[in-house]
């Protein structure tokens, strides 16, 4: 029955991670014709409406004001400052390269969790990371510039600012997920962000209009509600069968499969040395995740 459950498990996180990378995809087609806010503001308000029917239930919660000064920071984190930092990033670069820096995600997490956190961060993935900022450094420099990707420097350095919003995430969400359900925290986030792209939105529509076409329209619904619902809901599921160090092991999938669906979906091609340049990054971020004893936690409480 356990192997089962893993099995499960596995399968859960896998499939997560394919939503997670065709995320991408969705807001690159989204962006086509609508403003960069306007794709954001609809996508967090569709996930709003998806979690009002759970709301009677969270009204059943007790909250501190120690816990709402984390709730805030965590909002600013993700989902406004990462939006904001991603949506641009995808003004700049393509769907592959993004994907790509999207794999120093755990290692920036590691990072900071060691500062934060007090976790022990070992060399091993002191030299991992060196690695895999190489590769993301290289792939941006090699990066060539298309009508789809204007600027990749610049557009995969904005990536990178929204790994590290992530992280922040991570850590803080790390902490509240010990008081509160994982589903909570994610409808929190998807009433912040409608809340704070709101304002953004309504810019957008005076200055720019709004071109709702049958292709934007699918791609917000599938943000909203498959990337959002389902794609969350699988991760939470599985962190109920696997340990959740390992669980993390599987984000590194997300760079891959959004590589092969911006080839598949949107005919995008790396070039020899950006491939090379990808492949550091994913061998640097695998040599920082090699078991070794790793992470020893000396304190979960965040200072």
């Amino acid at each position: 029955m356990s192997k089962n459950y893993n099995f499960i498990g596995i399968f859960s996180l896998i499939f997560a991670m394919f939503i997670w990378g065709s995320s991408f995809i969705a807001l690159k087609i989204a962006m086509v014709d609508l403003g960069d806010f306007t794709v954001v503001f609809f996508r967090m308000l569709i996930a709003s409406l998806c979690f009002v029917y759970f709301i009677k239930r969270f009204s059943k919660f007790s909250f501190e004001k120690n816990d709402i000064k984390y709730m805030l920071l965590l909002c600013m984190f993700e989902p406004s400052l990462y939006f904001i930092f991603e949506i641009k990033a995808l003004v700049y670069t393509s769907v592959s390269q993004a994907g790509m820096i999207t794999s120093l995600m755990p290692i920036i997490t590691a990072m900071a969790a060691g500062f934060f956190l007090k976790e022990i961060v070992s060399r091993q993935l002191l030299f991992g990371s060196a690695i895999a900022m190489i590769g993301a450094v290289w792939l941006s420099v090699q990066g060539s510039m298309t009508v789809l990707a204007p600027n990749p420097l610049l557009g995969n350095f904005l990536e990178f600012c929204a790994m590290v919003c992530g992280a922040g995430y991570t850590i803080i969400a790390r902490h509240l997920t010990e008081k509160y359900p994982a589903l909570f925290i994610t409808a929190i986030q998807a009433f912040a962000g409608a809340i704070f792209f709101f304002p953004l939105f309504i810019y957008e529509y005076y200055t720019q209009g709004v071109n709702l076409t049958v292709d934007s329209a699918l791609a917000l619904l599938y943000l909203g509600v498959v990337v959002t619902l389902a794609g969350y809901g699988l991760y939470n599921f599985a962190l109920t069968k696997i340990e959740a160090s390992k669980a993390a092991m599987f984000i590194n999938l997300i760079p891959i499969f959004t590589l092969i669906l911006a080839f598949l979906i949107l005919k995008e091609e790396l070039s020899i040395e950006e491939l090379i340049a990808s492949a550091t990054i994913l061998g640097g971020v695998i040599i920082s995740q090699i078991s070794v004893k790793r992470f020893k936690r000396k304190n979960r409480k965040i200072v």
